[in-house]
C-alpha cells in the first residue's frame, strides 16, 4: 500500500476516511462504496477473530487471538503491585515481505518514548 505523495506531506497516522478516499481514487469506485466494503471487510475480520480463527491478510500480516494469563503489575513510581486480570488480545504478525520492506528503509527505526 502506498499512500504517500511526498515526504514533507507524509501523515503520522493514516484514518481509515485516508485509506477510503485513497482506494476510492485508485479503483474508480465512488467513496460511499469503498466504505461499506472496508465497513464489511472490519465486521468479518471482527467476526473471524471473535470465533477464535487466525486472519491471514497475504502479502501483509496475520491476525489471531490469543491469552494472556493473569499477572502482577506495578506502579513504576511506587511500586505498589497490583493484579491484572487475564484477557484475551489481538496479535498482528507481519508477512515476510512486510518485514523485509520494512527492513528496506533508508530511515533509521524511531524510538518510542518513554511514559513519565
Amino acid at each position: 500500500m502506498n499512500l504517500r505523495v511526498e515526504e514533507e506531506q507524509v501523515p503520522k497516522t493514516i484514518t481509515r476516511a485516508m485509506l477510503t478516499e485513497a482506494a476510492a481514487s485508485r479503483t474508480g469506485l465512488s467513496r460511499p462504496d469503498v466504505s461499506e466494503i472496508g465497513e464489511r471487510m472490519f465486521e468479518m475480520i471482527g467476526d473471524a477473530l471473535m470465533a477464535g480463527e487466525t486472519v491471514k491478510l497475504s502479502g501483509f500480516a496475520s491476525l489471531q487471538v490469543r491469552s494472556r494469563a493473569e499477572r502482577t503489575g506495578r506502579n513504576p513510581r511506587t511500586g505498589e503491585q497490583y493484579p491484572i486480570s487475564a484477557r484475551h488480545t489481538v496479535v498482528m504478525t507481519p508477512s515476510a515481505r512486510l518485514r523485509e520492506a520494512l527492513d528496506a528503509l533508508d530511515t533509521p527505526p524511531v524510538s518510542q518514548p518513554e511514559n513519565t
